[in-house]
């Protein structure tokens, strides 16, 4: 029986390979060590489950809620937008609640994007970033993923060449799954261009809390114009460990937030009241527990980079998010970013993620998540010792592994 139109569009999804491998070797008994998905191990913050607990039961909060946001939940987000980056919002007309960033962006897909609509992706790039427009009809052509002068000549040989013209671009920034990070000079050239050839900026800013250098990334919404061709997505999961709440934002222009509200309306009544009454307290609460987030991440980072650097893997350290962006050892780089992955949880007892999975220009790399403790990563990097140290005599009837020129 063939496929549905829309999953046929899909390419097989590369990380359930992984998943499915690491399931069977713990089945089978062994410690598996993940550091593959981007899911915080870090607890919500103590004030925003207390008020989560106040709010459930409640009368009316067990009943439908506001699918776009209750208000106090989208001034908050606005104050944070004016408090973060001097950016002012509307929260009547400018903010959406979304249940989560994904979710956001792949609805705005749906609410914006004809058949045939070309829209420019980073590539490598989070997953829903093409697909959401992959599965709402459109064409993704591929763009690159660092905020370098390369990347607007490909966007101007993207617009000559596409028929129709593109629609939007895609940005992410700090970057999932690379970790770079973009400066206002890079979002001041992206207004112009996106003003000059009428095409709007979709800007993914999950990771704007999580950086390490006192330098915080900023918003595209913070260029002058911007407003006019950009709607940015924000989360509640990474800044304060609430990726299972499902909570975030979208906010920016107008058109571009009415048509997402308008698809949402028809798709879901918005998350439980009693989250987005928390979620309040956090945006509207002291900013000590997103402190403290970002000291366990630093900490984290510092001690892959260092004990991965030990076991013979260099790592290039993070400036922001929750990920480290690897090359795959020079030894293995033959076997691809899925068949590596594969071997670290077989002979490492390690599970990463294979850069493939976000995109063919991706397949040198490995995604590294900050998720484990210290402790966790330092024995990750023993497993991984291991595994190089005997990888000669323990593969070679396995795979052919090319000696480093």
């Amino acid at each position: 029986m063939a496929e549905f139109h829309s999953v046929r569009r899909l390419p097989p999804y590369v990380f359930e390979q992984v998943n499915r491998l690491k399931a069977a070797a713990r089945n089978a008994g062994a410690d598996i060590i993940d550091l593959g998905m981007g899911n915080p191990d870090l607890p919500a913050p103590k004030h925003v489950i207390e008020k989560l607990v106040e709010t459930a039961g409640k009368p009316r909060t067990d009943r439908y809620s506001s699918s776009k946001g209750i208000a106090g939940l989208r001034r908050a987000q606005a104050n944070y937008y004016g408090r973060r980056f001097g950016v002012k919002l509307d929260p009547d007309r400018q903010v959406v609640a979304t249940l989560g960033s994904k979710e956001g962006f792949a609805n705005m897909a749906q609410a914006i994007t004809a058949p045939g609509d070309v829209v420019l992706v980073p590539n490598p790039s989070y997953p829903i970033h093409a697909f959401g427009f992959l599965m709402a009809g459109g064409v993704i052509r591929s763009v690159p993923a660092e905020p370098t002068p390369e990347f607007f000549v490909a966007l101007e040989r993207a617009v000559i060449h596409s028929i129709p013209k593109p629609l939007a671009v895609v940005v992410c920034y700090p970057s999932n799954p690379t970790a770079m990070v973009a400066d206002l000079d890079f979002y001041r050239d992206l207004v112009a261009f996106a003003k000059k050839h009428e095409i709007f900026i979709l800007s993914d800013l999950a990771y704007s809390e999580v950086y390490f250098d006192n330098n915080p990334p900023p918003s595209v919404l913070q260029v002058p114009g911007a407003m006019d061709v950009t709607v940015e997505f924000t989360s509640m999961s990474k800044t304060y460990s609430m990726a299972g709440w499902r909570m975030g934002f979208a906010v920016g222009n107008e058109r571009l937030v009415a048509a997402l509200t308008r698809v949402k309306s028809y798709l879901d009544y918005g998350a439980f009241t009693p989250i987005q009454v928390a979620a309040t307290a956090a945006l509207n609460g002291s900013d000590d527990c997103i402190a403290e987030m970002r000291a366990t991440y630093k900490a984290r980072r510092d001690v892959m980079v260092e004990s991965f650097g030990q076991a013979g893997w260099s790592l290039p350290a993070p400036v922001a998010s929750m990920f480290a962006w690897v090359p795959i050892p020079d030894k293995f780089k033959h076997l691809g970013s899925l068949e590596f992955s594969k071997l670290l949880i077989e002979k490492a007892d390690v599970a990463v993620a294979p850069g493939l999975g976000f995109g063919e220009h991706g397949d040198g790399y490995v995604r590294l998540a900050l998720v484990e403790n210290e402790q966790r990563i330092r024995q990750a990097a023993r497993g991984i010792r291991r595994f190089f140290d005997t990888a000669d005599e323990r593969l070679h009837n396995v795979v052919q592994l090319r000696q480093p020129a």
